[in-house]
């Protein structure tokens, strides 16, 4: 399976953006509905941390103390694909973003997903 994250940018401080991850690839029989998905970022000089995750309908969403009530999470499993929708962002927010996928049950433990998206560049900044 092959992620590929884009829509980062440089957003003001307070200002919003809006990632999607898009899944390629699915063995014969198997969807993208099959696929958990999560997003991390890893801000310089820090270790890659766990941003959100979504089960596999995309009725259950979960997330990191530092961003929750400012990031949602939704998937369109007709489309391949799954958003992270940034609000109110503050300089700490800046950071690569990866989305991730796994087959199973969601995980806010990174080295439990299978595949990895190249990973897109959030800079929040005024």
């Amino acid at each position: 399976v092959q992620l590929q994250a884009y829509g980062g940018g440089l957003a003001q401080p307070g200002g919003s953006l809006r990632l999607s991850c898009t899944a390629s690839g699915f063995p014969s029989g198997f969807s993208f509905s099959s696929y958990s998905m999560g997003w991390f970022r890893q801000a310089p000089g820090k270790d890659r941390e766990f941003v959100g995750g979504i089960s596999r309908s995309g009725g259950s969403t979960y997330y990191a103390d530092s961003v929750k009530g400012r990031f949602t999470m939704s998937r369109d499993n007709d489309k391949n694909t799954v958003y992270l929708q940034m609000n109110s962002l503050k300089h700490e927010d800046t950071a690569v973003y990866y989305c991730a996928g796994r087959w199973g049950s969601g995980t806010a433990v990174q080295f439990e997903y299978d595949a990895w998206g190249q990973g897109t560049l959030v800079t929040v900044s005024s």
